[in-house]
Formats: structure tokens, C-alpha cells, sequence
């Protein structure tokens, strides 16, 4: 007897059932996708392109040309807003922001993730709450508190709350609490419940479970929420503005506003500032993409 030919599948019945769409349907997908790239480029490749122009050739030929290429408009707006200084004040502001959030949120998402008690759900809302209210609508009542309350002789750069780092460090960490909470219980709900039970086993305490046995497998989150946070806090415009009069104080960001004149705006001058202002960002972002993609990913596919 001769054994029956093996039967051939045909390659579009072997395949996976996943098929690549039609020729024309891909092209469309890539024109739209450049499309809302130029799109999303635009605005920053526009203030580059208007950076390197002189005002004197713009306003003679519009901005809607090419030519008078120049660097003084950096050496100049460098000097007139004092960046040196006032990137200074916004490393006091943004590190022990970014620290301070991280940390607080942590302890918060591993209460909410390692303890089961009644008031998880409300305690997560609470904190996801408070980043659906507008800021603006908190401006009265916190302009007062903080033109009311003393700071504690140790961390006194003023009298007050109002004026000074604490102030805007604190705000900021009021406001950036809420998301990297909702973020990290979550995360930390997904890590093995054997982990915390071998922990008790071997006599480990609450805070040595938190610090020895969450916090290094946590490390990518963490690292996606540091650079969102540090762009975000450094990023933050509107609280320096309200809560801080003396000008030497402000943060870099603020510091733009020393590019405008009373009856006149050198748009070009002020190009040129927001693009040295937005350079720590982008070297940030690109320094911590791995990790800022890894810890966005992590739990994305099964196996």
C-alpha cells in the first residue's frame, strides 16, 4: 500500500488571517499620517525658520520668505532675558517637583494596589479628580492661601508661600499627583501578589514591601513618568505668573515674557527665545526615549 500524497494548504489559507490592505488604502494611510506629521511640526519648524531671520528682512519681505539669515537673535535674547539665571531657578523648581510627585504618588498607588479596604475606589477618584478641574478656577482661593500662609524657617526663601520656590513647587506637585497615581496603581496591580506574600514570609515589613520590593519594579514606569513630569512642571507657565512677583525668581519660561516690549514685539527675538527655552526638553526626551517607551509599552501584549 502507498501512503495517501500529503494534501498542500493554500499560502492564503496558511496564513495567520492577518492581510496587509490594498495597495491604494495603504498610500492613503501614509499621505495622512505625513499630513498630521508637517502638521504637527509646523508650529516648531516655523519658530526655528523664523529664529534664524533678522526682524529688519521680515518686515521689509514678510515672513512668508527666505532670506536674511542670522544667529543674533539667540546672543540676544539670551542676554535680555537672562536664561542663564533664570534656567537656574527652574531646576530649583522642577527636580524637587518631579522627586516630591513621584514619591508621594508612589506611597498613595501602593495603598490603593496592595490593600483591599472600601474606600480604594474613592481614594483613586479623589486623586484622578483633581485633574479635571480647571486651574484657573482655583486661582482666587490659592492666590489668598498663599498670601496668608508663612513657610517654615528651614525651607525660607521668603516670608510667605507666596513669591518663592516652595510655593510653585508645591502647586505643582498638588496638580501632577493625581495622574501618576492613576498611572501607578495601576501598574502596581499587575505585579504578582506571591512577591508581597514571600516578602511576609520573610518578615519584611510594609515600607520594606513599598521601598525593596515595588519601587525597583517599578522602574519603568517611573521613568515615563519622569519625563513626562519634567517636561510638564518645566513646561508650566500660568502658576509662575500668578504666585511669584520678583522677577529674578521666575522660572525660564516666564523669563519670555522679558523678550516683549510695552508697544512692540520682536517676534523673531521672541522665535529665537522659545526655541532655547524648549532645547532641555527635547535633549530630556531624547536621553529617556527608551526608557519612556518601554514603561508605556510594559503590559501592552500577553506572553
Amino acid at each position: 500500500m502507498t501512503a495517501a500524497a500529503p494534501t498542500r494548504v493554500p499560502a492564503a489559507a496558511a496564513s495567520t488571517g492577518r492581510r496587509r490592505p490594498p495597495r491604494p488604502a495603504r498610500i492613503v494611510l501614509h499621505l495622512f499620517l505625513g499630513a498630521v506629521a508637517v502638521g504637527w511640526l509646523f508650529p516648531i519648524l516655523w519658530a526655528v525658520l523664523t529664529s534664524l531671520r533678522s526682524y529688519e528682512y521680515t518686515a521689509a519681505n514678510g515672513y512668508v520668505s527666505l532670506g536674511g539669515w542670522t544667529l543674533d537673535n539667540y546672543v540676544t535674547a539670551w542676554r535680555t532675558a537672562e536664561f542663564g539665571k533664570h534656567f537656574l531657578n527652574s531646576v530649583y523648581i522642577t527636580v524637587p517637583a518631579v522627586l516630591l510627585t513621584l514619591f508621594l504618588a508612589s506611597c498613595v498607588a501602593f495603598v490603593i494596589a496592595r490593600f483591599s479596604w472600601k474606600l480604594n475606589i474613592v481614594l483613586l477618584g479623589l486623586f484622578t479628580a483633581a485633574n479635571l478641574l480647571p486651574q484657573q478656577a482655583l486661582l482666587i482661593p490659592l492666590f489668598r492661601l498663599f498670601t496668608e500662609v508663612p513657610l517654615p524657617l528651614f525651607m525660607s526663601d521668603s516670608e510667605l508661600l507666596y513669591d518663592s520656590y516652595w510655593g510653585l513647587i508645591l502647586v505643582n506637585v498638588a496638580f501632577q499627583c493625581g495622574f501618576c497615581v492613576f498611572v501607578l496603581s495601576n501598574y502596581m496591580k499587575a505585579l504578582p501578589h506571591e512577591l508581597y506574600e514571600a516578602a511576609m514570609v520573610d518578615g519584611a515589613s510594609v515600607w520594606r514591601q513599598y521601598w525593596q520590593v515595588t519601587m525597583p519594579l517599578c522602574r519603568p514606569a517611573l521613568a515615563a513618568l519622569a519625563t513626562l513630569e519634567v517636561t510638564w512642571i518645566y513646561n508650566e507657565f500660568f502658576w509662575a505668573t500668578v504666585l511669584m512677583r520678583t522677577g529674578d525668581k521666575f522660572p525660564v519660561t516666564s523669563s519670555l515674557n522679558n523678550l516683549r516690549g510695552e508697544f512692540f514685539t520682536d517676534n523673531n527675538l521672541v522665535s529665537a527665545g522659545s526655541v532655547l527655552v524648549a532645547i532641555p526638553t527635547l535633549v530630556i526626551f531624547f536621553l529617556l526615549q527608551k526608557q519612556f517607551v518601554r514603561g508605556l509599552t510594559l503590559g501592552a501584549s500577553k506572553g
